[in-house]
């Protein structure tokens, strides 16, 4: 099953990534890294169909060794020196390979360096770079401005907010009523501020599990 890496930064739960690279130790090259300059990261449509994990662990569903490793190593970087351009990541997109998205695809391709002197075992061959429309750090600090309007805008509920998982933009649900306010939808770009984009959809509160 593809595994995606964005945070959910809800007026809920959040997941994400880990650290950075060093200047001191050799340059490593990436030459087969494959760049996709046109091509912006894949929409969720395009991976949140698959039903079946791509390989087991244990009788347990998994991602593929090969491309968690290297997701893993990525993502360490992502969240750290490199969040000024990472975006997201889909593990096994397709089977054995990771698709990062970045907004900048020369510093992706840094990024994907530091990772190989951090984890010299992964296999940089598998890995896709995309383009997307903002760093996750970008949104998240957009849905920070956001949560600070308060747990109700124009007499609506905000019940989550969330990097859209192709980081294109945001996503914040509330009532079928306030999701259809034009006013509203004004409010939370105006906060979200930057001209990125807000999704609002109808949804409900989050239950405690």
């Amino acid at each position: 099953m593809p595994a995606l890496r964005p945070a959910l930064v809800p007026i809920t739960a959040a997941a994400a990534l880990a650290l950075a690279g060093c200047a001191s130790v050799p340059a490593v090259t990436a030459p087969h890294i494959a760049v996709s300059a046109t091509r912006p990261c894949p929409p969720p449509p395009a991976w949140l169909g698959a039903t079946a994990a791509p390989t087991r662990l244990q009788s347990t569903p998994a991602n593929t060794p090969q491309a968690e490793a290297l997701s893993q190593a990525v993502g360490a970087q992502g969240r750290g020196a490199f969040a000024d351009v990472y975006g997201t990541q889909i593990t096994d997109f397709p089977v054995g390979r990771v698709a990062l998205c970045v907004t900048d695809l020369a510093r992706g391709r840094q990024l994907a360096a530091a990772a190989k002197r951090a984890d010299p075992g992964i296999d940089l061959s598998r890995l896709d770079l995309y383009h997307c429309g903002y760093a996750q750090r970008t949104l998240d600090r957009a849905i920070a401005r956001i949560m600070a309007l308060g747990p109700t805008v124009l007499g609506f509920p905000l019940y989550t907010a969330s990097p859209v998982q192709d980081a294109s933009g945001i996503q914040v649900t509330t009532t079928a009523k306030g999701a259809h306010s034009a006013a509203l939808q004004a409010a939370l770009a105006r906060a979200a501020g930057n001209g990125i984009p807000v999704r609002v959809d109808p949804g409900g509160p989050m239950r405690p599990a």
